[in-house]
C-alpha cells in the first residue's frame, strides 16, 4: 500500500492522458504541489467505469468533459502534503475524494446538495485532472478520512459506492420494509450491501444475468429473479440501477401503493418512461440520484469502516497504468467475468 513521505515531489514515470476521443498517452507525471486549501495526494489505486469509456469514446454529454485530460473519479490514496491553510494532521492519512468541485457559496451548495451546485460542472477526472496518475492534487475539503487500517485497494470503489448511498438515504428504507433492487452491476451490488445494513424483512434482487444470483445472496439478497421470470409486487422500497431502457418501468412496477423508487441508471435516449398516471394514481414517491454529495461520502466511510461494505469482491481486474487501453476494452466488453477493472500506478 502506498506511504506517506515529506520528502519533494519528483516525477513518477507515468499519467495517462486521453488528449482526444480515441487518442491517449503516456506521460512523464510530475506531481503539483498543493497551494492553499489543496492536499497531495499520492494514488493507490484508480477505477474504471462506463464514463470513464465514454470520456476515451467521445460520447459523453457536451459540456461534461473537457480534453486533452487524465481520467479517473474512482480513487483511493495517502496524502503527501498539504497547502496553507490546510490541518498537517492530514499527511499519512488513507483517504478517498469527493469528484463535484462545488463553489461552496451558492444556495444550493450551502443546503449541502453540492452536486447541483449552480455555478457549473467541474468534476475530477471529467473537466479536472483524476487520478490515473502516480499523484492527484486537489482541494482538501473533498477528502474524507479513511481508518488506518483501511484496505486501499477496496477504498478505490467508495466512490461508485458513495453514488449508491446517496440513493440510499433517499431511500429511507426501514428496518422489516420489504425492498428491491434493478441491477446487477457495481451499483447494484452496493446498494444490495446498503439496502441489507437496514434489516430489511425481504430483499429482492432483479438482473439479467443468473451468474450473479450467488453474489447477490452473499451480500444479503433473499430473493433473485431475472427478467424473464414473473415479478412479486407489494415492495416498500425499490432502487434502481441498471439504466437499461426498460429498468425504471420494471422498478415502478414492484412498488406498493405509496411506495418509494430511487432511480440512479442513466439510460440512454428513447428509453421507456415512467407513466404520469400510474405515478399519480398509485401515489409514488420518486427520487433520482447523480453523483453524491458530501453527507452521502460520510455515510459510505462510516459503513465502510463498520465492516458492512465489502467492496473487493466486485474486484476482477487489476492492471498498470501502461495497461489503460486493455482496461478500456475490458469494461466494454461485456464478458461476464470482467466485473470491476483498477489501474494502480
Amino acid at each position: 500500500m502506498s506511504t506517506a513521505t515529506g520528502t519533494a515531489a519528483t516525477a513518477v514515470p507515468t499519467a495517462v492522458v486521453v488528449e482526444a476521443p480515441g487518442l491517449h498517452r503516456l506521460v512523464e507525471h510530475t506531481p503539483r504541489e498543493p497551494g492553499p486549501g489543496e492536499a497531495l495526494v499520492a494514488v493507490h489505486a484508480v477505477g474504471i467505469c462506463g464514463s470513464d469509456r465514454e470520456v476515451y469514446q467521445g460520447n459523453r454529454p457536451e459540456g461534461y468533459v473537457r480534453y486533452p485530460l487524465t481520467p479517473g473519479h474512482e480513487w483511493s490514496g495517502t496524502v503527501q502534503r498539504v497547502g496553507a491553510g490546510v490541518p498537517e494532521g492530514l499527511v499519512g492519512r488513507k483517504v478517498v475524494g469527493e469528484g463535484f468541485r462545488n463553489c461552496q457559496v451558492c444556495d444550493r451548495c450551502h443546503a449541502g446538495e453540492t452536486t447541483l451546485c449552480t455555478s457549473g460542472y467541474e468534476e475530477t477526472g471529467f473537466t479536472q485532472p483524476g487520478a490515473m496518475a502516480g499523484t492527484l492534487t486537489l482541494p482538501a475539503r473533498l477528502l474524507h478520512v479513511l481508518p488506518e487500517d483501511a484496505g486501499l485497494t477496496a477504498a478505490a470503489l467508495l466512490e461508485p459506492a458513495a453514488c449508491v448511498a446517496a440513493a440510499a438515504l433517499k431511500a429511507n428504507a426501514r428496518p422489516g420494509e420489504r425492498v428491491a433492487v434493478v441491477g446487477t452491476g457495481t451499483l447494484g451490488m452496493f446498494a444490495v450491501q446498503f439496502l441489507r445494513a437496514a434489516s430489511p424483512a425481504e430483499l429482492l434482487v432483479v438482473g439479467t444475468r443468473r451468474d450473479r444470483e450467488a453474489l447477490s445472496r452473499r451480500f444479503g439478497a433473499t430473493d433473485f429473479r431475472t427478467g424473464d421470470q414473473a415479478l412479486p409486487a407489494g415492495f416498500d422500497v425499490v432502487v434502481e440501477t441498471a439504466g437499461s431502457a426498460g429498468a425504471a418501468r420494471t422498478a415502478a412496477a414492484l412498488l406498493r401503493r405509496g411506495g418509494r423508487l430511487v432511480l440512479t441508471g442513466i439510460p440512454a435516449p428513447g428509453a421507456e418512461g415512467l407513466d404520469p398516471t400510474d405515478l399519480v394514481v398509485r401515489q409514488l414517491e420518486v427520487h433520482t440520484v447523480f453523483g453524491a454529495p458530501p453527507d452521502a461520502w460520510a455515510h459510505t466511510v462510516r459503513v465502510f469502516a463498520a465492516g458492512l461494505l465489502d467492496p473487493l469482491p466486485l474486484v476482477t481486474h487489476e492492471l498498470p497504468l501502461t495497461g489503460f487501453s486493455h482496461a478500456i476494452d475490458l469494461v466494454g466488453a461485456g464478458d461476464p467475468k470482467v466485473g470491476k477493472v483498477l489501474l494502480r500506478p
